[in-house]
């Protein structure tokens, strides 16, 4: 994932089995890691195929608490060092962890959280996915990850859980008849979303096309059983619709589930694909499915196949706690005083499951990391990041002392030469630097 993190894969890698490596003990961490650094250089040498290249490649593993890191090559400013066939050292606090593609020391990263899945396949996909990123722009991909609003409205989250449950039932099938029924209803499901957010059929492929991509081509790594990938799914689609919200996480499910039923007759189809491509309208040709004219009429035929009464008894249920939520932070971001601080050299890592859409003002982020020329900000309740990504606000200052200000839920560790000033006419702070300070 780019730096906007790829935290929904750890989450269902660490929550979602409950399963243990068996057989495997190790008298240190460099020796488990040297360990998993070779199955998955094996796992990715026997899938050169794939995309017609070995795309193993440096990794980072970073504890976020310790900032420790374990890599399997070295950087080139000699801040690691060698302990077997493995490198550790420390991440600076400048430099943000979360599962991505990232640059340090003069080498390109797939940087993973800690600790790793314990179940092996689970371990795989998520350093595969990561190694896809830093493959992915030679191979014509950009990495676009726009915000899919939609998805966290009540018609949105009613159609996507619709088309899973119809997904679900098409890996479940036993028969071609049985699976092809249930994938056209997935795209029923899916075509009826799209008419009612146009925009969504461009904005979800965006995303499709580089998170999509990439847990797709993870999967694939892992060389699951067809036992395996269709428990896989069930769970992951399991833990995919207890998430607070879908707007940048539904990618990792449906692209993944659509690719391995589609492999099954077209091995290598992820080669026919382009940034250009739009994949719904791919899979639909390539399943050789037809969507019918009417088919909002046919998803009212359909739907209580797929707990439809009961999904939709969830989402409204679940639009009344939004809006009460959307309520408050619009006082905290927009009504109340804040704090607005503008985007000069940002990094940032965030939870993609967990991200509120604030009409047109932005996206409010429960926990967000972003480091810049002016310093660190840590968030952990919440902060409105604007349309354009060139601006984050928070709430006002409770605390403004020797460089630190802080507030509810977060902290900014400021540059020296930077400092916070309230605005007299209104009320509301912002950043200032006093010139030659800063980058």
């Amino acid at each position: 994932m780019k730096s906007t993190g790829s935290v929904f894969t750890v989450i269902l890698a660490v929550t979602s089995f409950a399963r243990v490596a068996i057989g495997q003990t190790f008298s240190t961490p460099e020796q488990a890691y040297a360990s998993y650094f070779e199955e998955l250089r094996v796992a990715e040498s026997q899938n050169f195929d794939l995309w017609d290249r070995d795309m193993y490649g440096p990794v980072l593993l970073v504890n976020p608490q310790s900032r420790e890191v374990f890599a399997n090559f070295p950087d080139r400013a000699g801040a690691l060092v060698r302990d077997g066939d493995v490198y550790h050292g420390r991440l600076p606090e400048n430099i943000n962890i979360n599962n991505t593609m990232t640059y340090w020391n003069g080498v390109t990263w797939a940087m993973v959280m800690l600790p790793l899945p314990p179940y092996k396949p689970d371990r795989i996909t998520l350093l595969a996915h990561e190694l896809f990123h830093v493959a992915q722009q030679s191979l014509g991909f950009k990495g676009y990850s726009p915000d899919n609003s939609q998805l966290d409205q009540k018609d949105g989250r009613i159609y996507l859980r619709l088309e899973l449950e119809a997904l679900r039932k098409a890996l479940e099938a036993n028969t071609y008849s049985e699976m092809k029924i249930n994938l056209t209803n997935a795209f029923i499901f899916r075509e009826c979303r799209y008419s009612i957010y146009p925009q969504a059929k461009f904005t979800e492929n965006l995303l499709e096309l580089n998170e999509g991509l990439a847990e797709y081509t993870g999967f694939m790594v892992s060389n699951r059983s067809p036992q395996e990938a269709v428990y896989h799914f069930e769970m992951t689609i399991n833990e995919f619709v207890k998430f607070p919200t879908f707007v940048r996480s539904f990618a990792y499910e449906t692209i993944p589930a659509y690719g391995y039923l589609l492999q099954k007759t077209d091995e290598y189809w992820n080669k026919d694909v382009t940034e250009q491509t739009n994949l719904t309208d791919f899979f639909i040709r390539e399943f050789g499915i037809t969507i019918p004219s009417d088919f909002q009429v046919v998803e009212h035929s359909i739907e209580n196949r797929y707990d439809g009464p009961l999904i939709r008894a969830e989402e409204t249920s679940r639009e009344s706690l939004r809006d009460e939520q959307v309520a408050k932070y619009m006082d905290d971001f927009i009504k109340n005083p804040h704090l607005v601080i503008r985007f000069e050299q940002r990094k940032l890592t965030f939870d993609p499951t967990d991200v509120i859409p604030l009409d047109d003002k932005g996206n409010v982020y429960p926990n967000i990391r972003v480091t810049d020329i002016w310093g660190i900000l840590d968030v952990h309740n919440g902060a409105l990041m604007s349309p354009h990504w060139d601006m984050i606000t928070v709430g006002a200052p409770t605390s403004n002392n020797s460089g630190v200000v802080s507030g509810d839920g977060w902290t900014l560790h400021l540059t020296p030469g930077y400092s916070v000033v309230q605005d007299p006419a209104n009320g509301n702070y912002f950043l200032v630097r006093q010139p030659g300070s800063g980058g």
